[in-house]
Protein backbone atom coordinates (compact mmCIF):
# COMPACT_ATOMS: atom_id res chain seq x y z
CA UNK A 1 0.00 0.00 0.00
CA UNK A 2 2.27 2.68 -1.24
CA UNK A 3 -0.24 5.52 -1.30
CA UNK A 4 -1.77 5.10 2.15
CA UNK A 5 -5.23 4.92 0.57
CA UNK A 6 -6.30 1.56 1.97
CA UNK A 7 -5.66 -0.15 -1.35
CA UNK A 8 -4.49 -3.75 -1.30
CA UNK A 9 -2.36 -3.06 -4.36
CA UNK A 10 1.29 -2.11 -4.14
CA UNK A 11 2.43 0.41 -6.72
CA UNK A 12 3.67 0.29 -9.34
CA UNK A 13 1.92 -2.94 -10.41
CA UNK A 14 0.78 -4.77 -13.52
CA UNK A 15 -3.00 -4.58 -13.57
CA UNK A 16 -5.32 -6.54 -15.89
CA UNK A 17 -8.48 -4.67 -16.89
CA UNK A 18 -11.32 -6.65 -18.49
CA UNK A 19 -13.63 -4.82 -20.87
CA UNK A 20 -16.73 -6.24 -22.60
CA UNK A 21 -18.73 -4.97 -25.56
CA UNK A 22 -20.26 -5.77 -28.93
CA UNK A 23 -17.86 -7.17 -31.51
CA UNK A 24 -17.48 -4.03 -33.64
CA UNK A 25 -14.52 -1.92 -34.77
CA UNK A 26 -15.99 1.09 -32.93
CA UNK A 27 -15.81 -0.78 -29.63
CA UNK A 28 -12.17 -1.74 -30.14
CA UNK A 29 -11.28 1.81 -31.19
CA UNK A 30 -12.99 3.28 -28.12
CA UNK A 31 -11.18 0.94 -25.74
CA UNK A 32 -7.77 1.55 -27.32
CA UNK A 33 -8.29 5.32 -27.38
CA UNK A 34 -9.23 5.42 -23.69
CA UNK A 35 -6.39 3.15 -22.56
CA UNK A 36 -3.82 5.02 -24.65
CA UNK A 37 -5.00 8.36 -23.24
CA UNK A 38 -3.97 7.10 -19.78
CA UNK A 39 -1.05 4.75 -20.50
CA UNK A 40 0.27 5.63 -23.96
CA UNK A 41 1.40 2.54 -25.84
CA UNK A 42 2.59 0.78 -22.67
CA UNK A 43 -0.06 -1.93 -22.43
CA UNK A 44 -0.83 -5.39 -23.76
CA UNK A 45 -4.19 -6.49 -25.11
CA UNK A 46 -5.66 -10.00 -25.36
CA UNK A 47 -8.96 -10.53 -27.18
CA UNK A 48 -11.64 -13.22 -26.80
CA UNK A 49 -14.80 -13.45 -28.93
CA UNK A 50 -18.06 -14.91 -27.62
CA UNK A 51 -19.28 -18.24 -29.05
CA UNK A 52 -21.45 -16.64 -31.73
CA UNK A 53 -19.02 -13.75 -32.27
CA UNK A 54 -21.52 -11.08 -31.25
CA UNK A 55 -19.49 -9.89 -28.27
CA UNK A 56 -15.83 -9.56 -27.46
CA UNK A 57 -13.84 -9.16 -24.27
CA UNK A 58 -10.46 -7.53 -23.97
CA UNK A 59 -7.98 -8.07 -21.20
CA UNK A 60 -5.73 -5.05 -21.15
CA UNK A 61 -2.71 -5.24 -18.87
CA UNK A 62 -1.25 -1.90 -17.85
CA UNK A 63 1.52 -0.81 -15.52
CA UNK A 64 -0.37 1.21 -12.93
CA UNK A 65 1.61 3.78 -10.96
CA UNK A 66 -1.14 5.06 -8.65
CA UNK A 67 -4.69 4.32 -7.50
CA UNK A 68 -5.75 7.65 -9.00
CA UNK A 69 -4.53 6.50 -12.42
CA UNK A 70 -6.54 3.27 -12.13
CA UNK A 71 -9.68 5.11 -11.05
CA UNK A 72 -9.36 7.55 -13.97
CA UNK A 73 -9.14 4.86 -16.65
CA UNK A 74 -12.10 2.94 -15.16
CA UNK A 75 -14.15 6.15 -15.01
CA UNK A 76 -13.53 6.81 -18.70
CA UNK A 77 -14.22 3.20 -19.69
CA UNK A 78 -17.58 2.94 -17.92
CA UNK A 79 -18.64 6.37 -19.22
CA UNK A 80 -18.37 5.21 -22.83
CA UNK A 81 -21.69 3.92 -24.21
CA UNK A 82 -19.96 1.29 -26.41
CA UNK A 83 -18.46 -0.41 -23.37
CA UNK A 84 -20.95 -2.71 -21.66
CA UNK A 85 -18.79 -3.62 -18.65
CA UNK A 86 -15.31 -2.99 -17.25
CA UNK A 87 -13.81 -5.04 -14.44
Amino acid sequence: MSEGDGSLLGFPCDLPIMVFGRNAPEFRDAVVTIVESHYGSAYSLAEQESKQGSYVSFTITVRAETRTQIDAVYKDLVANELILMAL
